[in-house]
């Protein structure tokens, strides 16, 4: 019997082919870490940019107007029915219903004034461009006198329009005056443009990487969006209202989407992420970077929509230099631009 305290041999045959060893093995790949994307900001456009169709719009005219009607109807029977039985419940209720009634058209008018001056801002940009093509120095005079019209009751533009005053009679070419009025009248405008810009764009991308609920980046990147284009909007003089604005958001949506200004890049990963570096620590901050320059991005487009003179004397907002302005110290390894 064999002794089996005693060592053990295995005996190896030289044939066969070494066993592999540990040092051997390629090392395990890196996970392929998907690029952020935006997609609340490109959510947020596709919804403002949507017409809805022709069908859908007589159904909810037909529908708003029916309700009207029957609205109309039961409070004219109510307040004849209360005139009938209580003579003093029935003034009260057509005091009320007169005075609900004021309200509405004020809020009409108010409405109707706001697109009158969106409405006055594109035609001063469209004279301005023909007068910039066809070089016509008269042209350009009656631009600027809307201009300065435009701006009258703004204390904090006196001093610029003084010097306009002074100073438009030196000038004798279309592109020159142009130069002079957004030296003088609109570069502090566009200041307070890029400011709005900054402030939406670090509020959508905080809020995209703090807050993990569902739809709750694609409702603040909406709110966001709209407050920033009526705010940009009352900047340059359009006050816009309720649906000023909404017809202003729709139109600067429509563009960027046409343009595909909202589609993302490798050159917008680089600029506003570092090379993808935001997106290996948490992808949630890549997306908050994203949408925050895809806010930049509308913001830019909305200056340039809202803005009365084209862009020729003054520099056109940068959209990498906004995105670090804004989100700077926001986020880790971003730096000022």
């Amino acid at each position: 019997m064999a002794d089996r305290h005693g060592p053990v041999l295995i005996e190896e045959d030289i044939g066969e082919t070494p066993k592999a060893s540990p040092a051997d093995v390629p090392p395990v790949p890196d996970m392929a870490v998907e690029p952020p994307t935006g997609q609340a900001m490109q959510t947020m456009a596709a919804l403002a940019a949507r017409r809805p169709s022709r069908l859908a719009r007589w159904f909810w005219r037909t529908a708003g107007a029916l309700l009207a009607f029957i609205v109309s109807v039961a409070a004219w029977e109510a307040v004849t029915a209360l005139l009938a039985a209580n003579p003093l419940l029935g003034y009260v209720a057509m005091a009320l219903t007169g005075a609900f009634l004021l309200v509405t058209l004020l809020i009409v008018i108010k409405e109707w004034a706001a697109l009158a001056r969106l409405e006055r801002l594109d035609r001063v940009h469209k004279a301005a461009e023909a007068a910039l093509v066809e070089n016509d120095l008269a042209e350009a005079r009656k631009v600027t006198d809307r201009l300065v019209a435009l701006y009258a009751g703004r204390d904090a533009l006196a001093w610029g329009r003084q010097r306009m005053e002074e100073r438009r009679g030196d000038v004798f070419d279309a592109e020159g005056l142009f130069h002079m009025a957004e030296a003088e009248l609109l570069a502090p405008l566009d200041q307070a443009a890029r400011r709005e810009v900054e402030a939406a764009a670090r509020q959508v991308a905080a809020v995209t990487a703090l807050v993990p609920l569902a739809l709750a980046d694609v409702a603040t990147a909406l709110g966001a969006n709209l407050r920033m284009i009526r705010r940009i909007a009352e900047i340059y003089g359009g006050r816009g209202g309720t649906l000023g604005s909404w017809r202003l958001t729709r139109a600067v949506m429509t563009h960027l989407v046409a343009t595909g200004a909202v589609a993302v890049g490798d050159d917008l990963i680089h600029s506003v992420a570092g090379g993808s570096l935001l997106t290996r620590v948490s992808r949630r901050f890549g997306e908050g970077v994203v949408n925050g320059a895809l806010t930049a991005r509308v913001g830019v487009a909305a200056i340039e929509v809202c803005r009365p003179l084209p862009f020729k004397g003054q520099r056109r907002p940068s959209v990498s230099r906004i995105i670090s302005r804004s989100l700077t110290g926001l986020f880790p390894g971003q730096k000022e631009g």
